[in-house]
């Protein structure tokens, strides 16, 4: 088979880009190519190019192609526009069935032309998220300059330009030349085939494939990490970064100076980071080592000594001027700091900072009630857990709001719940950080997140389609791994009632509150179906409920769930959902066929078996669902079974006399309302 290479040589592109971009180039390829059923392909990504090889038939097939046309007897203007449009005479026309038709034969076309044809096109529309223009004379955008084509097949150049029109396209032209290591390999050398490309850039000092590169900056580190007795600190994220930086990526370890030792590990480490993509390094107990790591861009001549002098000295300096931040931030309390929120922005409609944390400081009094934790103590870390943004360490690295207010509240002698409840009020960050299980910070954290939620709904700011630009999905699946992980009892529909009240006059009434509860129990509905649970069900105890007790509604779930998981469960299922539906028919004709059943209408021991089976479950049903005794409900409600079973094989509901029909129907309602008390089985699928 045919192998195509395309590489797209341009100047540095940012890391967060290049894999994107890789996966959209295949993408992109493999669909305009796809008569030539593209194949086997492998994108890659590096700092300075995106390339795709892969395989594809020498040939698009020949085809025939019928266009029906107006009908025999239409006027002539629309037949002269058909034969214009497809660029043929009327002589070319054969009558059929009433129309007429064109039939086109289509000459096979070989894969050469067919990708000349298709790339300049493809490379002009390329999706990037930003791009730029350069030069004079071009209307040619790409991430960055974009230098060089590589496009061979089977070896051969396919050639194609990017000139359009009066657009030159920077006099690009595919060729077989690229480029080795800016530094170490500069210079252009021509390249025959996948493997040709691949051998020939890493012999220059290049590796193309971005998984290799990871590999070899993860095990790197590790392994030099390792040789000391270190840990490396888990970061995925710079992992991938680093990678998308260099081109040939070669780990070094550097010394850290004594004196920054006493800095908090949280700054260190991000300082580290942001500003230089280093990796942080940890002793066996978890302390901060004096060492971090960090990736060259090449092989140094001298073995990397005064490549890692200069990086230390670098890092010697975001030290030095960390220090100064920590040394003045302390130099002043948390509790000094708080009137300066008050003139922090928070929202036009809400007010600044420093009246959300009036906000905070009573939701969470309200919530410590409901968490056991103490009130003094939640409200006085949740009047305290937004002051360190007007640190200065805050200033220079908002990524360590409240680990730095943590920090300095210990340093001011706060109570150690308070210090602890401020550092973790942010949590869970994502959705694999941890959440905050002491009560003081479970309150405070609860109050920062509801806060959220509350006060944007109410100032119009809900989320839409694909927009969230306040995080509101993630606040509620805080609140929701918090509740969850916790086992709160918390009523969330009287929360959002008391958080409402903290609000201005103007916003305690706004209609988009009324969605509140709904919105958070969609997220759970998200959440839920992440973790490969079943969420029709949950959708199924909560529809036409207005519980917002979350323990609450999955303890009924999982009772459902355990249930169905029986074959007595499965049973009583579609033996409920069959009673739903002769109702829900019956009611349209004549209904509602509701109230107690008459004893003296039984005319089948199979019905009367069934009234007595439901007139001993129901009340069974009402007291375990009443005590929360959700999986006792359900082995009562699947005890129906059999009896269930029998009164639809024996019993015809629809009985000739109307009196008898109408008290069948009334022994279904019974049923139907016993199993509403639990959920509504028709969400449930099966």
């Amino acid at each position: 088979m045919p192998e195509l290479l395309i590489e797209l040589f341009s100047e540095e592109i940012p890391a967060r880009m290049q894999a994107r971009a890789a996966a959209d180039l295949e993408r992109l390829v493999t669909e305009a190519l796809s008569p030539l059923k593209p194949r086997a392909a492998a994108a890659y990504a590096s700092p300075r190019r995106i390339a795709l090889s892969l395989e594809v038939d020498a040939t698009v097939p020949g085809s025939t192609v019928n266009e029906r046309g107006p009908r025999e007897g239409a006027p002539e203007k629309a037949l002269a526009g058909f034969t214009r449009k497809h660029g043929v005479t009327q002589d070319a026309l054969v009558a059929e069935n009433g129309f007429w038709v064109l039939h086109r034969e289509i000459p096979p076309v070989d894969a050469a032309t067919r990708i000349a044809e298709v790339l300049p096109g493809l490379l002009r529309r390329f999706p990037w998220p930003k791009s730029m223009r350069w030069g004079v004379g071009s209307a040619f955008t790409w991430v960055r300059p974009l230098r060089r084509i590589v496009c061979l097949l089977d070896g051969k150049v396919v050639d194609f330009t990017l000139a359009e029109g009066e657009d030159n396209g920077h006099g690009l032209k595919s060729g077989n030349l690229t480029e080795g290591h800016r530094f170490t390999k500069p210079g252009a050398f021509a390249v025959s085939s996948t493997r040709d490309w691949l051998d020939g850039l890493r012999a220059r000092q290049v590796e193309p494939d971005a998984a290799h590169r990871r590999t070899t900056i993860a095990e790197g580190v590790a392994r030099l990490a390792g040789e000391e007795g270190l840990n490396v600190v888990a970061d995925p994220g710079l992992i991938d970064e680093v990678a998308g930086l260099t081109e040939w990526p070669v780990p070094f370890l550097g010394q850290i100076d004594d004196e920054f030792m006493t800095l908090p590990p949280e700054v260190m480490q991000v300082s580290m980071r942001v500003n230089q993509r280093y990796f942080a390094l940890r002793n066996s107990d978890g302390s901060a080592a004096p060492r971090f790591a960090f990736v060259a861009n090449l092989l140094p001549g001298d073995g990397g000594a005064l490549t890692i002098a200069g990086n230390e000295r670098v890092l010697r300096a975001r030290f030095a001027d960390a220090r100064h931040f920590w040394d003045l931030d302390r130099a002043a309390t948390l509790a000094s700091r708080v009137p300066a929120l008050d003139r922090i922005v928070f929202h036009a409609s809400l007010g600044s900072q420093g009246e959300r944390v009036q906000r905070i400081v009573r939701l969470a009094g309200i919530l410590a009630g409901m968490t056991g934790a103490d009130p003094a103590q939640a409200e006085r870390a949740a009047l305290l857990c937004k002051a360190d943004l007007t640190t200065g360490m805050v200033g220079e690295f908002p990524e360590l709001q409240g680990i730095m207010g943590a920090y300095y509240a210990r340093h001011d002698g706060e109570p150690a719940a308070v210090a602890d409840a401020i550092g973790a009020h942010y949590m869970p960050r994502g959705p694999l950080d941890a959440v905050p299980g002491a009560p003081v910070s479970v309150a405070v954290a609860l109050a920062d997140k509801i806060d959220m939620l509350v006060a944007f709904f109410a100032a119009g700011e809900k989320p839409g389609g694909s927009g969230d630009p306040y995080a509101l999905r993630r606040a509620a699946l805080g609140v929701i791994r918090i509740i969850r992980e916790n086992g709160l009892r918390l009523d969330l529909a009287k929360v959002f009632w008391e958080a409402a009240q903290g609000l201005p006059e103007a916003l305690r009434l706004a209609p988009d509150l009324d969605v509140l509860p709904e919105f958070v129990a969609d997220r759970l509905r998200v959440q839920l179906r992440g973790e490969g649970a079943r969420h029709d069900i949950l959708a199924a105890v909560s529809v036409g409920n207005t519980d917002t007790d979350i323990v609450r509604l999955l303890a009924r779930a999982k009772a459902i769930a355990d249930m169905l998981e029986t074959d007595d469960g499965r049973n009583m299922l579609a033996a409920t959902k069959r009673a739903a539906n002769i109702l829900r028919i019956e009611n349209r004709k004549d209904g509602p066929h509701e109230g107690t059943p008459n004893p003296a209408l039984y005319t089948q021991p199979e019905e009367k078996a069934l009234a007595d089976q439901l007139a001993s479950t129901i009340p069974a049903v009402e007291q375990a669902t009443t005590q929360e005794r959700y999986a006792d409900a359900m082995r009562d409600v699947a005890s129906l079974r059999p009896a269930l079973d029998q009164f639809f094989d024996k019993v015809t509901v629809n009985d000739s006399d109307p009196a008898i029909r109408a008290n069948r129907l009334r022994l279904l309602s019974e049923l139907c309302r016993m199993t509403v008390l639990i959920a509504d089985f028709s969400q449930i699928e099966g």
